[in-house]
């Protein structure tokens, strides 16, 4: 297959995968919602996925990589997390929520797939050279799928009803099957990892992300600062109550964010070699952090510029984070460190936003100045790390 054509489909089929994940949590919870009537019963359907994806990262990644045909993996994965959200639809109001939720666990261990998972294979799919660009593009790609996700959850659920938005989404990530299917083989290596245990695979893999001081620091700095980012999404309708009068409007200034960091990453895309990715994780922990303490000022023009700021940080950020797992990560341990690192950063948030809850019940600006001190902290991270560098790398 013609290598250009070959990126395009990956990123046409990332990008469907991915806006129908970013669709199914929203969607989940407003028909969780409406068949229902209990709002506990809707978030703990979002909340069963989002645990059990921290956990399921490393141990798919193990499997990834020792497939000889990740591809076919990939697409067990992304069809096993379709047909759950649908047999949570079909439970939904006639199962008791304790034998639903399980379910929700279940689709929440194959989570990482759409990301990590996915991202892994872009060696595979284009050369060495082409594979900044491929970066960016499939970073856009989790831009995209942020931007367009959750508002197509609401729309759905507006025209046609709040379960036709998990259908929706179930659709989405189906159509990305193909693509995974015709992912390219792994070749010969696979074979030899077989005759390891998964647990010394699992353990390889945790240790080359310790060890690995460019992983290391990209993996610590991502990981703070995801919690940064959860307290800010948390605070985000809150913000749309008491600086721009109505909740509906928090919605707007995610979407807005979605927005600067699809266009930052668009302009890397064409400038993929500009910085090097070790100085664009740390600056973006720094610009999150001055988003931060605008959105914290309350006024209405400052939170506007904080939007543009964040998006400019969190997009590039994201594919800075790939270009160092690619170049760093050892080929055999590849899946597993993206995963991982996949939910590290989905632990991380979920953290961020359960702060957010009582720290914004207290103080608002002050929720976002401890958003702020998480970008700092990030970037102190990075600075710590590099003490050394020189001899360890």
């Amino acid at each position: 297959m013609e290598k250009g054509y070959a990126l395009w489909r990956c990123t046409a089929g990332a990008a469907a995968a991915r806006t129908g994940d970013e669709m199914s949590g929203p969607a989940l919870l407003l028909a969780g919602l409406a068949v229902t009537g209990s709002a506990a019963s809707a978030s703990s359907l979002l909340a069963g996925i989002m645990i059990a994806a921290a956990v399921g990262g490393p141990l798919f990644g193990v499997l990834l990589d020792r497939s000889s045909r990740p591809g076919r993996l990939l697409t067990g994965a992304l069809a096993g997390y379709a047909s759950a959200l649908v047999v949570i639809l079909v439970a939904l109001g006639r199962l008791p929520n304790a034998l639903t939720v399980p379910i929700a666990v279940f689709a929440g261990l194959l989570g990482p797939a759409l990301s990590g998972g996915w991202t892994s294979q872009l060696p595979r799919v284009v050369p060495p050279e082409a594979l900044p660009r491929a970066n960016s593009l499939d970073a856009m790609t989790f831009n995209v799928a942020a931007l367009v996700g959750p508002a197509l959850a609401g729309a759905v659920a507006g025209l046609a009803g709040a379960t036709a938005g998990v259908i929706v989404s179930t659709v989405l990530i189906c159509l990305a099957l193909p693509t995974a299917w015709a992912l390219p083989a792994a070749g010969d290596r696979a074979h030899t990892r077989r005759r390891t245990p998964v647990s010394a695979d699992l353990a390889e893999g945790f240790r080359a992300i310790c060890r690995i001081r460019p992983l290391a620091r990209a993996t610590t700095a991502s990981a703070i600062s995801c919690v940064g980012e959860g307290i800010l999404v948390a605070c985000a309708p809150l913000l749309g109550v008491q600086v721009l009068g109505a909740a509906g409007h928090g919605v707007i200034l995610l979407s807005g964010i979605a927005v600067s960091a699809l266009t930052a990453n668009a302009l890397l895309t064409r400038h993929p070699r500009l910085l090097r990715p070790e100085t664009v994780i740390w600056c973006s922990t720094l610009v999150l952090a001055a988003a931060l303490l605008l959105a914290a000022t309350g006024h209405p023009a400052l939170l506007i510029a904080a939007v543009v700021l964040a998006g400019i940080g969190e997009g590039p950020q994201l594919t800075a984070l790939f270009a160092i797992r690619h170049r760093e990560a050892p080929e055999r341990l590849r899946g597993q460190i993206f995963t991982t690192g996949a939910s590290l950063k989905l632990t991380a948030f979920a953290v961020g936003a359960a702060l957010a809850g009582p720290l914004a019940v207290r103080s608002l600006p002050g929720a976002l100045l401890t958003a702020a001190g998480f970008q700092l902290l990030a970037a102190l991270s990075c600075a710590l790390l590099c003490k050394g560098l020189d001899g360890n790398e």
